[in-house]
């Protein structure tokens, strides 16, 4: 499925699992790594696998490190719905969790490495899709997390996502009661091509949602467009005076893809 939103909740807190689960996102993701201190990640990790049911994405610990191998030789048998690689710089790291793994993969880019082997991360096999880490990111910069910093990052993600025909997610909006910002800054990724964003509160999901979700107006446009496409028997056709080309017919199937009726 398509995910417009992603709700982490931390493994350390088992008690919050299944109010994550109602809370309403796209997917939930029980974060082993960066939510969970270092005395507290046997205990994570036991609680998380414990909560698997089919409702639950999990996010290991970074490839190569003891708590991320001990992670995933615990998920080769438990099922969860996707995985999230962190800090993953090549395909390699990918590769290395698919081998260990059945799942849907999630790389995390956040370093400048990984932004370096970004065409070649979203394009690895197993691939769903690639969320931005843009936390790290700028830690890694030494930049601040305004716009214009990291306009470079995601625009070159979402290039590399698009090539790949996979989902991306931008990181949460780190300002839980900005909600106006949350909603701004929402609606400039979404029109810079990235399909969806994290979440790391509940009451984020639905604003995100509202950005993400065709409105009733933009359905009945891209119905009129690919109408106005097929009556004129694929070739250039005109609706309300302008021209309707095949940029327009691959943004309109895109809208109606969203709502289950392209």
């Amino acid at each position: 499925m398509a995910y417009r939103s992603l709700l982490f909740v931390p493994g350390s807190r088992p008690d919050r699992f299944d109010k994550a689960a109602g809370a309403g996102a796209d997917g939930v993701c029980i974060d082993l790594e960066d939510a969970v201190p270092p005395d507290g990640k046997d205990a994570g990790r036991a609680a998380a696998i414990s909560a698997l049911d089919g409702r639950f994405g999990i996010r290991v610990n970074a490839v190569g490190t003891a708590d991320g191998e001990a992670d995933l030789a615990a998920l080769n048998v438990a099922g969860p719905v996707f995985v999230m690689i962190p800090k993953a710089a090549s395909a390699a790291d990918v590769a290395a969790v698919r081998a260990a793994i059945d799942a849907p993969l999630w790389p995390i880019v956040e370093s400048a490495e990984g932004l370096h082997a970004a065409w070649d991360i979203a394009a690895a096999p197993g691939v769903q899709g690639v969320l931005f880490g843009g936390a790290d990111y700028a830690a890694d910069l030494g930049c601040t997390m305004e716009w214009e910093p990291l306009f470079h990052a995601r625009g070159v993600l979402a290039a590399a996502c698009a090539r790949a025909g996979v989902e991306l997610l931008d990181v949460p909006h780190l300002d839980i009661a900005d909600e106006a910002d949350l909603i701004a800054s929402t609606h400039r990724i979404k029109a810079m091509g990235f399909t969806g964003r994290a979440c790391i509160h509940p009451a984020q999901i639905g604003p995100v949602h509202a950005v993400f979700t065709p409105t009733e107006a933009e359905i009945a446009r891209a119905r009129r467009v690919l109408d106005a496409f097929e009556a004129a028997g694929g070739g250039a056709a005109l609706l309300d005076g302008k021209l309707i080309e095949k940029p327009l017919i691959r943004a309109a199937r895109r809208t109606l893809e969203h709502v289950g009726d392209a």
